[in-house]
């Protein structure tokens, strides 16, 4: 990967939306050769896919939860289940494993308590669990797509 292709993967991160032309344009290439550099980027995985960012206060989703779990079982196959179980969960917007004092992090975006509530009780349902931490967002300060490409 070069400076173009990073100067081409700044320029979709934040909006998708341009045209071949216009983002050629802003890294100095042909339209022709700027297609071909996002059509490579894409077949390579780079460019996993191009979405629309929407507005979740907008779309009645005002309610964002920060869920740790511990997970009292540790066995491969209950975990798998476990992880396909919460990942099929359409409130669930992120879905970490990790390493330290918990073993999976979440991001739930749901309309409000009582929907929150719901998923709650369906997440406890997939499996016995050892502890589960909720904390619900008061502000979202800052909430980024576009990595930085140095």
């Amino acid at each position: 990967m070069d400076l173009i292709d990073k100067r081409i993967l700044r320029i979709v991160q934040r909006d998708a939306r341009q045209s071949i032309g216009q983002i050629a344009t802003q890294v100095g290439l042909s339209q022709t050769p700027c297609w071909k550099r996002l059509q490579r980027l894409d077949a390579s995985g780079v460019i996993k896919r191009r979405i629309a960012l929407l507005d979740p206060v907008k779309l009645g989703l005002g309610l964002t939860v920060l869920v740790s779990i511990e997970v009292g079982d540790h066995a491969g196959k209950a975990l798998a289940r476990f992880a396909a179980e919460v990942a099929a969960m359409d409130e669930v917007m992120e879905f970490y494993r990790v390493a330290g004092d918990i073993d999976y992090f979440l991001r739930v975006v749901v309309p409000d308590a009582a929907a929150f509530d719901a998923f709650y009780m369906r997440l406890i349902e997939t499996m016995p669990l050892k502890k589960v931490t909720s904390r619900f967002a008061l502000e979202n300060i800052k909430s980024e797509t576009a990595f930085p490409i140095d």
